[in-house]
């Protein structure tokens, strides 16, 4: 790797990285008019699929309809970093609201979901180059180390066993990063590609009988009630259903009266071409862990299967509106910033090219906690606001969905995250200024961390307090 770090990636967009190696699937054919349906399912990506399949699984005389507006996995389901792991947003949150015990039953269920996500796709024979190497987290500022602790601490408390302290060395002994004070491992995380799972995860989905309509775009959900059932509503017919669920994520805000609903957080990803055997001997990264890190403005990252780093992180937050990206481009500004993280944490990749750059938005609720939920009188029910923790957090709600539809009264039905409501958030251009000012905050507080600090930075204990983060 004798090249200059160019940060110009090869591509930028087109998707996704994970669909370049893929190719972009040829979409299912539109819905054909007006349609009737026992449940009806507004979105083709993880939550959505998921809560097919369990359904159809559950109860196979069940008519069921997905609609897609682009293809199955257009979305954050084939764009993300590939993290099956058991994070879920809003613990802290919900234990504040909810007390100690129904936080620690999600999380246990959350830490089950990574081997019910593992399982399913080994039973259903997807190809998504999974592989369970664990979570590792690494401090490499002072005021990140105490957080990592602090963490460590936390986690504890759910389970003697559930995460592993460890030293800057023990950190190196499963990946060799530039400036690691410390580290914690979790064995409740695996690697995925993100568009193999959501492709292969649409072919059983279709193959058990759903319906999957693909560049159908919904342009609003109406409830049910006083005799007419719950409605979604398209540019080429109407499907009418005894329950509508909506699963779009970071695209609610495109569905009519939505818009405040959820905020479309913006995250951007590099992957670099594959690296030699040389960089791997020197790095190790044997075990293919997924790999993040306790700055504000964190960082998250994967060895993929053909030997490259996808590596990410937030870049530009937000736009006006909550409009979304073109097919996955990316800002130069987020490619810089990207690379330099990339450079700083492995100074022997400094050389290579980044072969692609892309982005997608996540969904984010006021409160940043996810919810699910099913409201029988109007027939509309949701799952969301992951705040990017989906990959797991979606197999989660496919079943709770299942259940809530399927009127059971169950373990998942009684968690917190059940029915929990959350205030709008604000109008423009109040959400604009202050996301980016949010944003501003963390990377300032990076920035002063950087400087070697012992304790955290007061400007994200002041933007955390703004936000309703924690």
């Amino acid at each position: 790797m004798d090249r200059t770090g160019d940060e110009s990636p090869a591509v930028n967009g087109r998707v996704s990285f994970w669909y370049a190696q893929t190719g972009l699937p040829e979409p299912r054919p539109a819905l054909p008019g007006d349609a009737d349906a026992d449940v009806c399912i507004v979105g083709g990506g993880y939550t959505g699929l998921w809560t097919a399949y369990y359904l159809k699984k559950a109860d196979p005389g069940l008519r069921i309809t997905v609609l897609e507006r682009r293809f199955c996995g257009y979305g954050a389901s084939g764009r993300n970093g590939g993290w099956l792991y058991n994070g879920f947003a809003g613990r802290s949150a919900f234990a504040r609201r909810y007390g100690a015990g129904p936080a620690a039953a999600m999380q246990r269920v959350m830490d089950e979901a990574v081997g019910e996500v593992a399982d399913t796709v080994a039973a259903e024979r997807i190809e998504a180059d999974l592989v369970r190497g664990g979570v590792l987290e690494v401090a490499r500022t002072p005021a990140q180390l105490a957080r990592l602790r602090a963490f460590a601490t936390a986690e504890r408390s759910f389970g003697a066993d559930r995460v592993r302290l460890l030293t800057a060395a023990e950190t190196g002994e499963r990946i060799r990063i530039a400036g690691t004070l410390g580290g914690t491992w979790t064995p409740y995380g695996a690697r995925v590609q993100p568009a193999k799972l959501a492709r292969g995860l649409a072919e059983v989905v279709a193959g058990l009988g759903v319906r999957v309509h693909e560049r159908t775009p919904v342009t609003a959900v109406e409830p049910g009630g006083a005799g007419r059932r719950a409605r979604a509503v398209t540019p080429h017919g109407t499907v009418t259903a005894d329950h509508v669920l909506r699963a779009t994520e970071g695209f609610t805000a495109g569905l009519r009266g939505e818009r405040r609903t959820w905020l479309p957080m913006n995250s951007a990803m590099i992957a670099t071409e594959p690296l030699p055997e040389s960089f791997w001997a020197r790095t190790g990264w044997t075990g293919r862990e997924v790999l993040g890190d306790f700055a504000h403005a964190y960082m998250y990252a994967q060895r993929t299967a053909d030997d490259r780093i996808a590596l990410g992180g937030r870049g530009v937050p937000y736009r006006y509106g909550s409009r979304t990206d073109a097919d996955g481009t990316t800002q130069p500004a987020t490619v810089r910033q990207l690379r330099e993280i990339l450079d700083s944490f492995f100074p022997a990749a400094a050389g290579a090219r980044i072969d692609h750059a892309w982005a997608g938005v996540l969904g984010v609720p006021r409160d940043w906690c996810a919810t699910v939920d099913l409201d029988r009188a109007s027939g509309l029910g949701w799952a969301g606001g992951y705040v990017g923790s989906g990959v797991t957090t979606a197999n989660l709600a496919g079943r709770t969905l299942r259940d809530l539809v399927l009127g059971r009264d169950t373990e998942l039905t009684r968690l917190p995250w059940v029915g929990h409501r959350v205030r709008r958030w604000e109008p423009e251009p109040l959400r604009w200024l202050g996301v980016h000012a949010l944003y501003a905050a963390y990377h300032a507080a990076d920035r002063q961390e950087s400087t070697g600090r012992a304790t955290g930075s007061p400007l994200a204990r002041l933007a955390d307090a703004i936000s309703g983060r924690h």
